[in-house]
């Protein structure tokens, strides 16, 4: 389903959010946001035809769109790629800080059995913009695979940072952090023990691949970081 973007809705949504935490997403918050801005309320029945949903799903979109602009103004692209994602969350995390309420009162709503494919909408275009801002330019199953494991991560992130009362997001921080380790340990080729037909990388043979031996496929260049399908960068220098 498309999003429809306008001024008039970004302007209303940001009109509303102050009100959200009395009045929760609906009606009633738009149109106090409206009136208090000098707005006409009844541009409400308009604005947002599909409701409390399409006004969350709309604030989602406007908060992707934040979050890209002021990634770009710190020139996250200097970092490699897992610390470009990491900057991401957390630049989305501190923009959200001063509407934990609003938030709160989102992920509620999306937690509904019968809002679950705007729940999965807002998550993928989030995903999607946060690898779009890293660079990712990816056409294969990686562009699938990497937006899933993201999506995991970032969801465990809020869920922890819902929960953080600390301004500084230090625990929230420290969290994702090991998410993103999780993430990397996963996808760190594992060593079989030497043995049989398998000499360990003191003894490298063709069908053993080691660091001084790489083998066919395999161009030896893995190291930290998170690759593959995971959080890695989607061209590696080789």
């Amino acid at each position: 389903m498309s999003l429809e973007r306008s001024a008039e809705r970004d302007a209303a949504l940001a009109a509303m959010l102050p009100h959200v935490p009395r009045l929760g997403w609906g009606v009633p918050a738009l149109r106090a946001g409206l009136a208090a801005t000098g707005g006409n309320p009844d541009a409400a029945a308009w604005l947002f035809p599909r409701g409390a949903v399409g006004m969350v799903e709309a604030w989602a979109d406007l908060a992707d769109r934040e979050m890209a602009a002021r990634a770009a103004a710190r020139n996250i692209g200097a970092l490699r790629v897992p610390q470009r994602i990491r900057a991401l969350i957390a630049l989305r995390l501190e923009q959200q800080a001063p509407h934990k309420e609003a938030v709160r009162r989102a992920l509620a709503l999306l937690a509904l059995p019968w809002n679950a494919p705007a729940a999965a909408r807002a998550t993928a275009r989030t995903v999607d913009a946060m690898w779009l801002a890293a660079g990712d330019s990816s056409a294969d199953i990686s562009f699938y695979t990497r937006r899933a494991t993201l999506a995991g991560v970032f969801a465990a992130t809020l869920a922890f940072w819902m929960q953080d009362p600390d301004p500084e997001m230090e625990a929230t921080l420290a969290f994702l952090d090991r998410r993103l380790e999780d993430v990397a340990r996963l996808n760190r080729p594992r060593r079989k023990p030497p043995g049989p037909g398998n000499p360990g990388p003191g003894n490298p043979s063709p069908g053993n691949p080691s660091p001084g031996n790489p083998g066919p496929g395999n161009s030896g260049s893995g190291g930290a970081g998170l690759n593959g399908a995971g959080l890695g960068d989607p061209h590696p220098a080789a």
